[in-house]
């Protein structure tokens, strides 16, 4: 079992203090998804959908990775075969627990996005402020995430790695927002054994061979543990 793709979602990071998306109570004063996270809403008032992604940032600053990111770092460090971890969200705390072999689906809460060069760069103080790129010099930042109807990041190297993988793992993620949700199909299709560790089955359990449900903070290391105990 040499190559393998990771797919992390909101479950992972929940441990670390960051509420999930469509948390119950919602993330930020009760806005909808249609309020924050599409370009039509940042047309409409970029102000409110900066403040709402200043926030956010704000409240990553004061979260810490947790054991199943630590867990996954250590997995990136000592897997000698390929290794993808592929995360549906936007913080930085896989990168912040040393995780190296990474990419970010859905953007990166920690950069900005020129909308005049196109550009990318990391957010320095509040998006709300208006600050000009630093390329371009243009007052046309906006976060760097992919809204609701915008294409993820890098369909086409999570292609290849689920094309060469003998391992999936899911990993707190609900299984109901494509085309992350998607991935178990395509990795199965193509022989890869599938797993996924979630607090409860996700909408798409049935695809995986085994479907383990607890704490993230509990599953991943232990997975792990035994994932190297193979390559030993």
């Amino acid at each position: 079992m040499d190559n393998i793709v990771v797919l992390t979602g909101a479950g992972i990071s929940a441990e670390s203090g960051l509420a999930t998306f469509r948390g119950p109570e919602g993330l930020w004063e009760g806005h909808r998804v249609e309020d924050v996270a599409t370009p039509e809403a940042f047309a409409r008032d970029p102000e409110l959908v900066h403040r709402f992604y200043d926030a956010r940032r704000a409240q990553l600053a004061q979260a810490q990775p947790n054991r199943a990111h630590e867990a996954l770092a250590y997995l990136d460090a000592e897997w000698d075969g390929e290794l993808l971890i592929v995360t549906q969200n936007v913080d930085d705390l896989h990168e912040r627990a040393g995780a190296r072999r990474l990419l970010h689906m859905h953007g990166e809460l920690t950069n900005a996005l020129c909308l005049n060069c196109a550009e990318r760069s990391p957010v320095a103080g509040d998006l709300a402020d208006t600050p000009p790129c630093p390329w371009c010099r243009a007052p046309e930042l906006r976060p760097d995430i992919v809204w609701f109807g915008e294409m993820p990041y890098g369909l086409d190297r999570i292609e290849e790695a689920l094309m060469r993988a003998d391992l999936f793992v899911s990993i707190g993620t609900s299984g109901a927002v494509y085309p992350a949700a998607g991935f178990v199909q395509s990795a199965r299709y193509r022989g890869a054994h599938c797993v996924e560790l979630n607090l409860e089955p996700s909408q798409g359990s049935s695809f995986f061979h085994d479907s383990r449900q607890g704490a993230a903070s509990d599953l991943v290391p232990a997975f792990v543990d035994e994932l190297l105990d193979t390559q030993a």
